[in-house]
Order: C-alpha cells, then sequence, then structure tokens
C-alpha cells in the first residue's frame, strides 16, 4: 500500500493557482494598519519607487519601521511562487526570522508601485500569495498590501485609501514616528552582501 500523493499540475505548475482572490485575503484576518497613511508616506520618502518597484518592510508592535528593502519586479508573467522567493530574499537580508517564537510579533508589509487604476489584477493577487507564503517561512505575520499608482494609494482588501503620495508625486520628509534605520537596501545592493559574507 502506498501512502501519500503527488501535487496536482493545477497547483505546481499553473502560476493562476499562486494567487489569491480579494475575497480570500479579505477573509484571512490581515491585521488592519492603524495609520495607512503614514506607513506609505514613509515608505515612499525613503525608497522613491517607480513603476515596477516592490517595497517589503518590517513593522514591529507600535507601526514602527524596522526594516525595509526595494526590488524591481522582472518582467515574467505574475506568479506567486516567484514573488515568494524574491520577498523572502529580501526579509533574509534585512531582518532576522522570528521561526523561534510562538506566535509572530513583526508583521510584514508589501508596498507595490504599478502602472494602471487601483482595481485588482491578477498581479495583485499573485503578490498577495507571495507575501503570504514569504511571512509564513520567515516567522512575520502577514500584513498589509497596497498598491501605489498615478490615482494614489491603495490598501487592498480593505478599501482604504488616498491620492497622496502617488507615483508622480514628490516624497514628503520621513515620518517622525519611525524607528531610525540603516540606508534602505535595495535589488542593486547584491555585491555588498556578498562582499560581507566573504569577510566572515
Amino acid at each position: 500500500m502506498t501512502f501519500g500523493f503527488a501535487p496536482s499540475s493545477a497547483s505546481s505548475a499553473n502560476p493562476l493557482a499562486r494567487m489569491l482572490e480579494p475575497a480570500e485575503w479579505s477573509a484571512a484576518g490581515i491585521p488592519l494598519l492603524r495609520n495607512p497613511r503614514e506607513v506609505v508616506s514613509g515608505l515612499h520618502s525613503r525608497h522613491r519607487p517607480g513603476p515596477a518597484t516592490a517595497i517589503v518592510a518590517v513593522l514591529d508592535a507600535e507601526e514602527r519601521l524596522q526594516a525595509s528593502a526595494s526590488f524591481t519586479r522582472r518582467q515574467d508573467p505574475p506568479d506567486g511562487w516567484m514573488f515568494r522567493n524574491a520577498l523572502l530574499s529580501q526579509l533574509r537580508r534585512v531582518i532576522p526570522h522570528d521561526l523561534r517564537r510562538r506566535t509572530p510579533v513583526r508583521t510584514a508589509v508589501l508596498l507595490y508601485c504599478r502602472e494602471g487604476d487601483a482595481r485588482w489584477t491578477e498581479e495583485d493577487g499573485a503578490w498577495m500569495w507571495g507575501l503570504r507564503d514569504a511571512c509564513t517561512l520567515h516567522g512575520l505575520r502577514c500584513g498589509a498590501y497596497i498598491t501605489l499608482t498615478r490615482d494614489g494609494w491603495q490598501v487592498l482588501g480593505e478599501g482604504r485609501g488616498g491620492r497622496r503620495p502617488n507615483t508622480d508625486s514628490t516624497p514628503e520628509p520621513f515620518a517622525t514616528s519611525e524607528a531610525p534605520l540603516p540606508l534602505p537596501r535595495t535589488g542593486g545592493a547584491a555585491s555588498e552582501v556578498l562582499r560581507r559574507a566573504a569577510a566572515r
């Protein structure tokens, strides 16, 4: 007798299976941000994102920014598995994991700057899937998924948003409630990471 089963082709090979619909995201119990505009403005000022830029940020229990990283999405079809790997790679570079804790104490949020309007797209669904999975693998709570477009910002699944900042607006000064942070790391800092690893 053989136990177990092989993964279905629908979940292992079909990128459309690796995305979350807005209703699934809303039902997942994602914690609400107390002050989403402050979070968005802070990340926008710190990273100055352009189109196809993703910013993953880790917040403490008081919603103070602990770490953040930005990178440009590759021009491949949306795939939650690839997005998960990209997010997890950035999280591992900027903050230790919390896998030893029984319950997560820090929350990861994702701000994605893209073309188009604020309506949900399959690309957003893939980012949602990737963020949720990356948080599980790094011991973090899965937090808000936010889009930034020319129309402004939108917390998907919550119906909260605003006109500023947007992709064309000038970054505002850093929010005073942010904890002091090192300079943000971007996808172009790989050489510095390799240099530090070689020095150990």
